[in-house]
């Protein structure tokens, strides 16, 4: 009888440790995504959001609880992964600990259960909180990293697809978009789950060309719809509000159509003809500067521009350019996507 009563209390010590662990990891997660909304957002409505859970968590984090704690008789303290020790972005790092808090919420969830049975039920509850944090949030984030993006590569089908976007992202590209129309699903498949997991590793957003489905897959950021694709507010409910939707016009009913409709952004040509767009008419200089003047949401000025021309596009008024060839095309993308930035924030 005494040592099933020992054993029952070696258990419920170990039960601490393991509560006492993951409500210091979820405070810490949860400070990390504050600070951000608080310092680099500006947003007291997240930060406020941040700190009330936060201090939820604390109350639960008892004397109790914290006397069980043994750090020089954990073993986790030397386990660490290469992906810990470096961040790429403010995404992957945000990214990163709404994974480890919601991974700490779980485990307080069911090892909470065995402590307190109100404990079980209010991290689970805190974990649905936290899962809609972190749409609110990453969907700030991808707002405001559109609003900010100048160039926009749209990909064309090359053999080394991956290469000519890397080379891209390191010359600073922070919008990508891949449209391939004629690859089986499998090969798209691998081909998006890849170009996102770079996007991510540099900080881009990431955008599939018509394909909702695609982009679910994938986690994309967002999708590009043409004038014959579904109606925007479709893609709306099947995406959530936090994913960016495009719509491609080429005349200002369209334009209107497209900001009615609750487009994030735009693309507005072509303004020279391409081939990527064959048999189109080209819209013109004088669409580029109806927009400058009509367009309230983002809106990139596209087709057939590259270093010849992207001046005239510039006084035209426009402020943001997507791109094809003039990339994907190029021998040194690195170069051609710095140049274009620069040329982009020149005025």
């Amino acid at each position: 009888m005494v040592e099933a009563h020992s054993q029952t209390q070696q258990i419920q010590q170990v039960v601490y440790r393991i509560l006492d662990a993951n409500l210091d990891r979820a405070r810490e997660g949860l400070r990390i995504i504050e600070e951000w909304c608080r310092f680099g957002l500006n947003d007291a409505q997240l930060a406020e959001d941040c700190k009330h859970l936060r201090q939820e968590v604390s109350k639960w984090h008892t004397a109790q609880i914290r006397a069980a704690r043994d750090t020089p008789g954990d073993i986790g303290t030397d386990l660490t992964h290469p992906q810990e020790e470096q961040r790429s972005s403010i995404t992957s790092l945000l990214q990163a600990n709404f994974c480890r808090i919601q991974e700490a919420l779980r485990v307080l969830e069911e090892y909470g259960k065995l402590h307190d049975a109100e404990m079980g039920k209010t991290f689970k509850q805190m974990r649905y909180q936290v899962y809609t944090l972190e749409s609110t949030l990453m969907g700030y984030q991808r707002h405001q990293l559109l609003w900010r993006s100048r160039l926009y590569l749209v990909t064309s089908p090359v053999d080394n697809l991956l290469e000519i976007v890397e080379a891209c992202l390191k010359g600073g590209l922070t919008l990508l978009q891949y449209r391939e129309k004629s690859a089986d699903d499998m090969i798209r498949l691998d081909r998006a789950r890849k170009l996102r997991q770079l996007c991510h590793d540099y900080g881009a957003l990431f955008i599939i060309n018509d394909r909702i489905d695609l982009a679910l897959a994938v986690d994309a950021d967002g999708v590009h719809l043409g004038q014959q694709d579904i109606p925007i507010a479709v893609a709306r409910q099947l995406l959530g509000p936090q994913r960016l939707i495009g719509r491609s016009t080429t005349n200002q009913k369209e334009m209107q159509g497209a900001i009615a409709e609750g487009a994030d952004y735009i693309g507005v040509g072509p303004v020279y003809e391409t081939p990527t767009k064959a048999g189109k008419a080209a819209a013109g200089l004088d669409y580029v500067r109806y927009a400058a003047k009509n367009c309230q949401i983002p809106w990139f000025a596209i087709g057939g521009i590259d270093a010849s021309n992207i001046n005239d596009v510039m006084d035209a008024g426009a402020q943001r350019v997507a791109v094809v060839r003039s990339l994907m095309q190029a021998d040194q993308p690195t170069l051609v996507t710095q140049y274009f930035i620069s040329q982009l924030y020149r005025k």
